[in-house]
């Protein structure tokens, strides 16, 4: 693992009311109010160093690219995860336990699939993602809470779609006795560029366990698309591809090689709230969870590169790569759950640091769960406003399409 990372500064003098202009670093501020204990090694970033973007107040500025909204599927319970199937069909993941299909823009009123799941906190079924070559072999993976004996357990498995779509089975373990609890489960799986599969996996509220390289909390972890572990990855025979992480539900790569990472900041646990960020990073980095968890740098750690110290806290990620909205090519939108909105970040060229940020949609459609780039270049979000957080509307949740 790199023990020497860019580190991260904020620079002087901005206030920490309001939130920081698009494309100005804020320093990161610590009242005498807010009571937070630094580790000993651990120190704010300086303004000689690439800037840490604090947002000190709300979560950030209006957004000035116009787009609007259209609704592609209704009547969901806490939809999830999307995986877009080549002909355009969509499976979706709702956290009670079922696979749901959109076809030609209709929810199917039969599940593909029921899994018997423990859905209580934030468990679930959760994450879904298609097998590279799905159009050949129609495998998916599905990230879930499991009851194993009455001990709760969150696993990773792989299932087989039919060839008419409407139903499927279960195929093989992937990876299994991801530890839980009520809180903290990650839940996100996505394939990379090198056809591996990434599996994101909270703390189950016990934040040292996210520095424990021998546990699969906390981390992101890389596997084969048959649940080996590739032999290059940073610890050999280990899962584990990035460790330090409280409790991630999105991702993508900036490229083939660099991960851009959301995570949920604190609620209250080691005296700490807020501050969910955004962070760059690659294989066998540390994100510092709990060492550091604001605009902090430390010898070995990833500083990020965008906090919020208000709780915002993102959900699903992605990049948008289409042409609907050239304005966004190349930017990361992150679906937000308790500040309902969708944040697009762009990070300077080959950087940590972050150019600009802005806030679409804000309020307009409750809490969004997931972000992802369709099969046809679109970006389409899910609603989260059933799952307990929300206020949950007559026509229960919904899958939405961002374009111009």
């Amino acid at each position: 693992m790199q023990l020497t990372r860019i580190i991260a500064s904020m620079i002087a003098g901005i206030s920490t009311l309001g939130v920081a202009a698009c494309g100005v670093q804020s320093t990161e501020q610590v009242s005498s109010s807010e009571n937070v204990t630094q580790s000993p090694r651990s120190q704010l970033a300086t303004a000689n160093q690439q800037a840490c973007t604090l947002v000190p107040q709300g979560a950030g500025p209006q957004g000035q690219v116009d787009v609007r909204v259209e609704e592609v599927a209704t009547g969901l319970e806490v939809p999830w995860g999307i995986a877009f199937l080549p002909n355009n069909d969509m499976l979706v993941t709702e956290r009670p336990g079922r696979v749901r299909l959109v076809r030609n823009g209709q929810l199917q009123p039969a599940p593909v699939a029921t899994i018997n799941v423990t859905d209580s906190g934030e468990g679930g079924l959760l994450g879904i993602a298609a097998h590279p070559n799905f159009a050949q072999n129609r495998l998916f993976y599905l990230y879930y809470t499991a009851d194993r004996n009455g001990t709760p357990i969150n696993r990773v498995e792989r299932w087989q779609l039919s060839q008419d779509g409407t139903s499927a089975t279960a195929d093989r373990m992937i990876i299994d006795d991801i530890p839980v609890a009520l809180y903290h489960n990650g839940g996100r799986i996505r394939f990379g560029p090198d056809g591996m599969l990434y599996i994101g996996t909270g703390d189950a509220r016990k934040p040292d366990i996210s520095q424990d390289v021998d546990s699969l909390a906390g981390k992101i972890l890389r596997v084969t698309p048959d649940g080996e572990v590739p032999p290059d990855n940073p610890f050999p025979g280990n899962p584990v591809y990035i460790s330090g992480i409280r409790n991630t539900q999105g991702f993508d790569w900036a490229n083939d090689s660099t991960l851009w990472v959301t995570d949920h900041g604190p609620s209250g646990e080691l005296g700490r709230s807020g501050h969910d960020k955004v962070s760059v990073a690659s294989a066998g980095d540390n994100l510092g969870w709990p060492t550091i968890y604001r605009c902090e740098t430390q010898e070995g750690l990833v500083t990020p590169s965008l906090v919020w110290r208000q709780a915002v806290p993102p959900g699903g990620a992605a990049v948008y790569t289409g042409n609907a909205i050239p304005e966004w090519q190349g930017s990361l939108m992150i679906a937000t759950l308790r500040s309902e909105h969708l944040h697009r970040v762009v990070f300077e060229p080959n950087s940590q640091q972050v150019q600009q940020h802005e806030v679409y949609l804000q309020g307009e459609y409750g809490r969004l769960r997931d972000a992802v780039m369709g099969s046809d270049g679109e970006l389409y979000i899910t609603t989260s406003n059933c799952d307990g957080r929300g206020n949950c509307p007559a026509g229960q949740d919904k899958i939405l399409r961002v374009t111009r």
